[in-house]
Formats: structure tokens, C-alpha cells, sequence
């Protein structure tokens, strides 16, 4: 094993969050997943994460070799990712003392997120230890795909780091184009890994159990997973719904929360109510990660109407549990999703063209099932597992470059 002690750097998102609670989704489940298979192949992982609540203990164990640290990091529960940039110096430097007063000897650090992305650019140049970078989403590409304005230093940020890092580590071919070609990333300098599903826990459940544990009857459902916030589409979902043919007889199930304060629950709820649809739509609210393939498998199709998603985890939990999708075609999702295949792209944000795949996926058993197996099928070359090993190989490469470039100097 070449790769003997890892720093992933974590700021702004703890892996030990409950997911669908405020931010905590995708990155979160990456970090921690990766942690632990890291671990697992005999590599000692430190995650470096801000404290978010002030109580929790400075060190907790995720898994045998794998410890999660937390940090000052600025106020408990900020609302935006741009004054926690003003908090990054003090966080680095409790990073370094942490390493020093240890004796942690890291032979590479991987940060994740612009925000990390910092932190391990400075510590890097202390330890003199090769930095690898995964984004999860970039300032430039949301900024093209929602008109959205990020905090000021982001891009600027991302743009160093993508000079720094002696690997990016993107999650879909469509995001390595968007870094070279936005962010002027030399190619080989970025190697292409997905996320991964956890395909111990994200596998079918038998369609009558699982309606039965949902007091779901025999009418057609549409699921969607996600925070409740307008990036992820819940909007045009319920608009959708409304205008597609026998919604009458189709329920639609809204799992997720939203981050405090925002009021997004409301106000869709609310929209529920001004459309006429609020006896088939169920807000379910945050629902445990266990509790998420029951409603996977009891769904006919999960729909993913994103206005931006750089990967989406839920397209691919949902394809693991042999549910179709319909998602926009954004982002990473047409990498997830294998159109006429394993579901439905759809390249525009509106209610008709939704409505019309949702409604094809619907009226045919057969189709559903031959996609839902297709969806299975895709996902199971997608668990942890293999992920961890392609990042692990990723690693190593990177490592022993680094120890020819120093023997050949």
C-alpha cells in the first residue's frame, strides 16, 4: 500500500450530519463512503471539518482507522458559504497545529469544495504534500445554469486551485469539460471518478412490502428526494402534476428538508394549494437514510427536475432500488441517466415535456419494469467499492509521480 495517511478536508459540511437536515446531502454521503472504504483498504484517513454545533467532541471515530476532527470554523449555523470564507486562516492554522501536536505525517491531502479547496491549497505548501480537489459543484457552471450570483471569492478561489492541485478529481466526464474549459484545467490533470451508492443499503424492496410501510395503495406514484430548495425544481415537479393526463389517479411524494429559515416548504406548499393538486401531494419532510429504498421501491418513477445537479446521488440511489428516472438534462445527470434506457431526459425546464415521459413511464407496466431493471443493472457498476478503488488508484498515481519527479531532480 503506497498510500499510508490521508487529510480530506471537509470545511463547510460534516460527514457525520443527518442528510436532508439544512445543507447535508451528496458531499456529505461522498466524504463519509469514501472515508470508510479508505479506511477499509488499510489507508488512515483524517477528515477535517469547522465544528457545527460547538458540543460535539473534537475527535469521533467514523470507522476503525477513519476519525472525523472538528475545528473552529466560524458561527454554528451560517446561511451563506461567503463569510465563511473570513474564517478559513483560523481554520488552517488549527488544522496545521492539530497535524503538528499528533505527529500526523499525510501523504496527501484531498480537499472537497471551493471552501476546502483553500484550506488544503495553504496547508499543502506547509506539509509539502500533493493536493487532489473535487469541486462537487463550480461557481461558473451554477452561475450559467441558474443566472444565480455566488459569493464573490468562489470563482476566483476555484480557479487557484485548479492551478495548485496536482489532481482535480472530477465526478462525470460532463464536469472535467466544464474545468478545462471554464477554469483552464490541463487534462491531464483531471481524472474522472463518480460518486458512488451504497449498494449494501440502496437495494430493491419488494414493491407490495414496501407500499404497504408507506400506506401507499395501488394508484401510480412520483417520488422525489432532495433539499427543498428552488435549484432542485420541486416547482415545475408540481407543475408538471398538475397538467399531466389522469393525474387525477397519481400521487406525487415530496421527501426532504429544507434549511432553516428558508420557508421553501411553505411555499410550495402553498403552490400545492393555489394548483389544485394538495390531496395528491404528500411533503413527507427529512426521512432517515435506512427509510429511503422503501420509498424508492415503492415509487413508479423517481423524477430529478434540477436546474442544476453536478452528479445527482438521488437518480443513482433511486436506479440502484430498479426505479426509473426522469431527469433534466443538466449537469451530470445525462452521465447518470442512460436516456430510452435506465429513463427519461428532458432538456427543458418546462411542465409539457415532463409531463409527456412521466406519463409514458406510467401507462406502460412493461416499460417500467424493463427500465427499473436496466436502472438496477447500470447501478451495480456504481457501489463504493469500486469508486474507492478508482480513488485510491488515483492516489497512488499521483504519489508515485510525485517520488519519480523528486528522484529524477
Amino acid at each position: 500500500m503506497n498510500v499510508h495517511r490521508v487529510a480530506l478536508v471537509s470545511f463547510h459540511t460534516c460527514p457525520l450530519a443527518k442528510l436532508g437536515e439544512g445543507k447535508a446531502g451528496g458531499m456529505n454521503s461522498y466524504v463519509r463512503e469514501l472515508a470508510k472504504r479508505l479506511a477499509r483498504a488499510g489507508v488512515r484517513v483524517d477528515i477535517f471539518t469547522r465544528q457545527h454545533g460547538g458540543h460535539e467532541p473534537q475527535e469521533v471515530e467514523l470507522a476503525p482507522g477513519a476519525t472525523v476532527v472538528h475545528l473552529p470554523g466560524g458561527p454554528g449555523n451560517p446561511t451563506q458559504a461567503g463569510p465563511l470564507y473570513l474564517h478559513l486562516g483560523s481554520f488552517t492554522e488549527a488544522m496545521l497545529g492539530y497535524a503538528t501536536k499528533r505527529g500526523a505525517d499525510y501523504a496527501l491531502i484531498h480537499a472537497h469544495y471551493w471552501l476546502s479547496g483553500e484550506v488544503a491549497r495553504r496547508a499543502a505548501r506547509v506539509w509539502n504534500a500533493p493536493m487532489a480537489a473535487t469541486f462537487h459543484t463550480l461557481a461558473r457552471t451554477k452561475e450559467q445554469a441558474l443566472a444565480a450570483e455566488e459569493p464573490p471569492p468562489r470563482a476566483q478561489v476555484e480557479s487557484e486551485v485548479v492551478r495548485e492541485a496536482a489532481r482535480i478529481i472530477a465526478t462525470t466526464p460532463h464536469e472535467k469539460e466544464s474545468l478545462v474549459r471554464l477554469y483552464g484545467a490541463l487534462p491531464d490533470r483531471v481524472e474522472v471518478a463518480p460518486c458512488g451508492v451504497d449498494l449494501d443499503l440502496f437495494r430493491p424492496v419488494e414493491r407490495v412490502e414496501a407500499r404497504r410501510t408507506l400506506g401507499i395503495g395501488n394508484e401510480k406514484v412520483v417520488l422525489f428526494v432532495g433539499r427543498l430548495e428552488r435549484i432542485k425544481g420541486v416547482e415545475l415537479l408540481l407543475r408538471t402534476a398538475a397538467i399531466m393526463d389522469g393525474g387525477d389517479s397519481a400521487r406525487v411524494l415530496v421527501v426532504g428538508g429544507e434549511q432553516g429559515g428558508e420557508g421553501e416548504a411553505a411555499r410550495l406548499k402553498a403552490l400545492a394549494r393555489e394548483l389544485g393538486i394538495q390531496g395528491r401531494v404528500r411533503f413527507v419532510g427529512r426521512v432517515e437514510q435506512a427509510a429511503l429504498p422503501t420509498y424508492y421501491s415503492a415509487a413508479d418513477v423517481c423524477v430529478v427536475p434540477s436546474y442544476y445537479e453536478s452528479f445527482g446521488l438521488a437518480a443513482l440511489e433511486a436506479m440502484a432500488c430498479g426505479t426509473p428516472v426522469v431527469a433534466a438534462r443538466v449537469g451530470g445527470l445525462p452521465w447518470v441517466v442512460q436516456h430510452n434506457r435506465t429513463g427519461y431526459l428532458v432538456p427543458w425546464h418546462c411542465p409539457e415535456p415532463f409531463a409527456n415521459w412521466l406519463e409514458t413511464l406510467l401507462s406502460s407496466d412493461d416499460l417500467r419494469r424493463k427500465m427499473g431493471a436496466a436502472a438496477y443493472q447500470f447501478a451495480q457498476s456504481m457501489g463504493w467499492e469500486q469508486v474507492s478503488a478508482r480513488i485510491l488508484g488515483i492516489y497512488e498515481s499521483l504519489l508515485t509521480a510525485g517520488k519519480v519527479k523528486a528522484a529524477s531532480s
